[in-house]
């Protein structure tokens, strides 16, 4: 499988948002203004914010939200060394959370009476 074409994808995406927002417009009104009090300024600035976005969305695989996320960033004036700099802390942190539950399934191992 190739890579996506980022901008193709986020095009394609949006078409179908705006017939959710015509089919299912209490939903999509909903996720608007979570959308709108997540990301606006307040401690943390929107770059920030969206900066975290994008290592979840690279966390959880999600192409569409890699596209608008990036696009995003590329707006807010990121820079390459910032962004791959949170591409650093991302795939630190996909190997984290990994080591963190491999301790607890021993725990749990452990709890279970599992052999020695």
């Amino acid at each position: 499988m190739g890579t996506p074409s980022y901008p193709d994808l986020t095009a394609a995406i949006s078409k179908q948002i705006g017939t959710l927002r015509k089919d299912i417009p209490g939903t999509m009104t909903g996720f608007s203004q979570m959308s709108k009090d997540a990301c606006g300024e307040s401690v943390l600035d929107e770059k920030t914010k969206e900066l975290i976005a994008m290592g979840i969305a690279i966390a959880l695989r999600c192409d569409g939200c890699i596209g608008f996320h990036t696009k995003a960033l590329i707006r807010l004036g990121t820079t390459r060394q910032e962004f791959e700099e949170m591409l650093a802390v991302t795939i630190y942190m996909g190997g984290g959370p990994s080591l963190m539950y491999a301790a607890q399934a021993l725990d749990a191992w452990e709890q279970f009476g599992g052999p020695s």
